[in-house]
């Protein structure tokens, strides 16, 4: 095969695969909702705790600025955990769901829907 080939063959596939639809009820129990990071500069003491904790060091501390790269980040929430004085919220995106979420963070942690309990 050439390197610049645009249609590789498909890779063989071992054992009996089978390829099904799944129903959509399925997918929403699985997939997890887009969620995203707040951190609230005004009551940041620029301790870097997050800078420190997080495993993918996408977030960067620019002088009185903290920047969350959201592409290489993966809502792992250590660093929402680490900080000491909880600014760092991580919250979803979009209205609440009325018979709640089971992926929401819950009032134990202290964080659903980008509001701190």
């Amino acid at each position: 095969m050439a390197k610049t080939d645009a249609n590789p063959p498909l890779p063989s596939f071992p054992g009996e695969y089978v390829l099904q639809e799944v129903s959509t009820d399925e997918l929403a129990k699985s997939v997890k909702p887009k969620q995203f990071i707040h951190i609230d500069q005004s009551e940041c003491i620029m301790c870097e705790g997050c800078v420190d904790i997080c495993p993918w060091k996408c977030i960067h501390m620019l002088t009185p600025d903290t920047v969350a790269d959201e592409d290489v980040c993966t809502r792992c929430a250590l660093c929402v955990d680490r900080c000491p004085t909880g600014v760092i919220i991580l919250g979803k995106t979009g209205p609440a769901p009325r018979e709640g979420d089971p992926h929401q963070r819950d009032a134990n942690h202290g964080y659903a829907y980008g509001m701190r309990f």
